[in-house]
């Protein structure tokens, strides 16, 4: 072990608890302890042999050679207690004391010594503090100006340093003031290099972090073009850093989005204070390609790079990718939305059964009650006959709309079964067109059929076939004024059946076409009043035609008349949706007009 080796350890072992995890702390301490303390040792080891040469000391140098305890002294205090700034003051007080001491005996301002008040601040600059080279400053002053004004009224003792001792004594100041200026050079060197070395090991750890980091640094300027940028962003958006310097980042960000990435720059530049904003930015994939993701982008001023000029600032920017928490903040908006919408749903349900069930409810009940005391009202034959047909008409209302909440309860829970059979599709066109005629005659409606005889066997689900006809003529009769029509076609159109029903009714806003086919919702409620019935028959068959793998499309405009198209495919199976299927049928010839109501008359 070498013996700077064992001196360094030794010096460590003096450093105060409070600084040793603080490498610049640490320095500035050791290089005031090893200057004191080791100047005052070597000194004070060599009194004896200065004794000798000498023989017996003057006043002045038994002072100088009391005052080299004092530095050791504020080493151990400092070694003691760690407060850098008062040890300081103390050891600059104690060198002030000293020089004014010796110069007072040795002839004032004139004095050999009195040079030395210059190294009283010089000594206390490597405290790297304010208040201690103000108080050494104010300390060699005030020695200057006490030994002037000593000086000045003649109080000054006299000389006691003549002769050869003066040129001595002269001598040795000289010395000593080199060798002393040479450690405050050595230390002052020592601590720059040690301030220079932890700069660079900051400057490594940070650039280190900066690669590191899963998160995106960038340095902009005042315009938004990009100075620097980390490794990060490689990773982010699959193009190398360089490539994303002064405007490669801006032209990659999303068009509808830029407005937004360059106010949050310049409000952090301009304003000086953290901004934050989210944007697209285009990530090149080799999986994906081009595609568009979510950017969390943080940004803070950076104030020494200000531009006087402009007021503004370079800006820092961390850029994070929160695609993620995006999709679930949408995902959140979506079930929010789904549970506002089952909520009106809910209401609307209430509000519609509440008046679908009472009225034939009451109606039953009401004719019911007159049946049962027909005695007492006197009821005939033929009255008893019309309750009996009116008490059969609410009766069969209900089951209906029983039947139809059942139904769509079965397809929302996916157990709605549709069994594939073979049928003809013109056939149940009349069949259900018969049912509906005497209503749309009561109404003052014609209803009215244009199919082609030849139309193609389907393979499908006939009730359910048919109950798409029947809603949708019962639709198209209800919201059709007396003297208008209702007309139902179907065609082939390559391996799907077109199905088409028209009315010229009271037609649908555009507001309310977006909502057609939700359970229990009524086209026309807030401009054309309510009319009878639960809300269901569109919804079911929307959900019929989608069970079948077919689509369905409505066009209407307001006193225009509605057209409800539905395509089905020819040949269905329930275990899949159809796809290839063969060569059908020859194409179908238009047949002329054929009103129902003069076919069954």
């Amino acid at each position: 072990m070498t013996l700077f080796s064992i001196l360094r350890e030794r010096l460590e072992s003096l450093l105060h608890p409070s600084v040793r995890g603080d490498a610049m702390g640490s320095a500035r301490h050791r290089a005031f302890i090893a200057l004191r303390m080791g100047g005052g040792l070597v000194a004070l080891a060599g009194v004896p042999l200065y004794l000798a040469a000498r023989g017996a000391p003057s006043s002045i140098e038994v002072t100088i050679l009391a005052w080299f305890v004092s530095p050791i002294l504020i080493s151990y205090y400092l070694s003691r207690t760690g407060r850098f700034e008062t040890a300081h003051i103390l050891s600059s007080a104690s060198l002030a004391t000293l020089v004014f001491a010796v110069a007072v005996q040795s002839g004032g301002m004139s004095s050999f010594a009195a040079i030395w008040l210059v190294a009283v601040p010089l000594e206390a600059a490597l405290s790297a503090s304010r208040r201690v080279v103000a108080a050494a400053v104010g300390m060699a002053l005030g020695c200057a100006i006490m030994l002037v004004l000593l000086e000045w009224f003649g109080a000054l003792p006299a000389s006691t340093v003549t002769g050869d001792l003066a040129t001595l004594f002269t001598a040795i100041g000289i010395t000593l003031a080199t060798v002393y200026a040479a450690g405050l050079a050595f230390g002052a060197e020592s601590l720059a290099h040690t301030s220079k070395r932890l700069l660079t090991l900051e400057e490594g750890r940070y650039r280190l972090l900066a690669r590191h980091m899963s998160d995106v640094i960038a340095r902009h300027r005042a315009n938004g073009d990009v100075n620097f940028i980390s490794p990060a962003a490689e990773a982010l958006l699959g193009v190398p850093g360089p490539l994303l310097l002064r405007h490669g980042l801006f032209d990659r960000v999303h068009v509808a989005d830029r407005p937004r990435y360059l106010t949050a720059l310049s409000d952090a530049a301009r304003g000086g204070e953290e901004c934050s904003v989210e944007f697209r930015v285009r990530r090149d994939s080799a999986v994906h390609g081009g595609e568009f993701i979510w950017v969390e982008m943080r940004c803070r001023p950076l104030e020494p790079t200000q531009d006087k000029a402009s007021g503004a600032c370079e800006v820092v920017s961390v850029m994070r990718d929160v695609t993620e928490r995006k999709a679930q903040e949408e995902a959140l908006e979506i079930a929010r939305r789904e549970a506002e919408e089952a909520g009106a749903s809910k209401s609307r349900f209430l509000a519609t059964m509440s008046h679908e069930l009472r009225t034939p409810l009451n109606a039953i009940i009401g004719f019911s009650e007159m049946l049962t005391h027909e005695d007492e009202m006197k009821i005939d034959a033929a009255r008893r006959h019309e309750y009996a047909g009116l008490i059969n008409e609410s009766g069969l209302h209900l089951l209906s709309v029983v039947n139809g909440i059942l139904d769509m309860s079965k397809m929302e829970s996916g157990k709605f079964e549709l069994v594939a059979e073979p049928f003809a599709p013109r056939e149940t066109l009349a069949s259900s067109c018969n049912l509906m005629v005497l209503k749309a005659r009561d109404k003052g409606v014609e209803l009215v059929l244009r199919a082609p005889s030849d139309l193609p066997q389907m393979t499908g689900d006939a009730r359910a076939f048919k109950q798409i006809l029947l809603n949708l003529l019962s639709n198209a009769i209800k919201f059709t004024e007396e003297g208008g029509s209702v007309t139902v076609s179907a065609e082939v159109a390559g391996r799907e059946l077109a199905l088409r029903v028209t009315d010229t009714g009271i037609g649908i806003g555009k507001d309310d076409l977006a909502h057609l086919g939700k359970a229990f919702f009524q086209a026309g409620a807030s401009y054309h009043g309510r009319r009878e019935g639960t809300g269901l028959g569109l919804s079911i068959v929307k959900n019929l035609v989608a069970l079948h793998g077919g689509e369905m499309r409505v066009d209407s405009e307001i006193d225009c008349g509605t057209t409800v198209s539905v395509r089905l495919p020819i040949v269905f199976t329930p275990a899949a949706k159809p796809s290839n299927i063969a060569t059908l049928s020859p194409a179908p010839r238009a047949d002329s007009k054929v009103t129902l109501v003069k076919k069954i008359a």
